[in-house]
């Protein structure tokens, strides 16, 4: 095994897969409202597209950083890691979560740029209704839940299909269309396209998403115990402590987004 990589290489990357994750959603939302005004061809164009492209992207970079392109994540798992003695540590979450969040907007602009678009035009789309910041709460809870519970079941490599898929099928369960992560919520408040949030609407959602990840945390306790302190060796909760050595280990045994 390799040293983990430096706190700054590992920020970068999740700044630069939080702006691709973000790319695909307004990308995607941007190409189906262009090819139909059916908002019920929409929706599945944007999901599925979402879905492959976040698969991807934890299995591309899971090895590198933990892949959690999610504030909410990265701070469940430093939440999780004060009681195992495992990172990330707060310096991470410091780091992580700032660059989650510039990714996110940067991703909605290069969006915005590829279509043609204003390159940063508010949204107008008013997500403001108790009923989605339920939905955003039960999307993150499932979010956090599947995430860490696949950590302690000991089946992360799962992760980049079940955590893309969990989000497929959120976009669809749930009022709010998960959006399921703050970083992505508020880099779409910089887009009045298919997939924008009103800035004015942000606020809710991101507490919404907050509480979720505690209930999401609550749930992995209910259902698995307290966490224990893992070895070295052991898959653990998302965070790339170490680089695998080429050949040692793929990309899917390492990575939770």
């Amino acid at each position: 095994m390799r040293a983990p990589a430096p706190l700054l290489g590992r920020a970068a990357v999740e700044g630069l897969g939080t702006a691709a994750l973000a790319a695909v959603v307004v990308g995607s939302g941007i190409q189906a409202t262009e090819l139909t005004r059916d908002v019920g061809v929409q929706l599945p164009a944007n999901s599925l597209a979402t879905v492959f492209g976040l698969g991807v992207l934890i299995s591309l970079l899971g090895p590198l950083s933990g892949a959690h392109f999610n504030p909410a994540v990265t701070i469940a798992a430093w939440f999780t890691g004060r009681q195992t003695g495992e990172a990330p540590t707060l310096r991470d979450v410091a780091a992580y979560v700032p660059a989650q969040v510039a990714g996110a907007i940067a991703g909605a602009v290069l969006a915005a740029a590829m279509f043609g678009k204003p390159l940063v035009h508010f949204s107008t789309h008013d997500r403001w209704a108790g009923h989605l910041w339920l939905g955003e709460v039960v999307a993150t809870a499932g979010l956090v839940w599947l995430i860490f519970g696949l950590a302690r079941a000991g089946r992360a490599h799962l992760a980049p299909l079940l955590v893309a898929s969990y989000i497929g099928a959120a976009y669809w369960f749930t009022s709010s269309t998960s959006f399921a992560n703050p970083a992505v919520t508020i880099g779409r408040a910089f887009t009045d396209t298919f997939a924008g949030i009103a800035p004015t609407s942000v606020l809710p959602f991101l507490a919404a998403q907050l509480i979720g990840a505690a209930v999401g945390l609550g749930l992995v306790a209910v259902c698995f115990g307290r966490p224990a302190a893992v070895s070295e060796d052991e898959v653990t909760v998302p965070h790339a402590r170490q680089q695998p050595s080429v050949g040692s280990r793929s990309p899917e045994e390492s990575a939770l987004a």
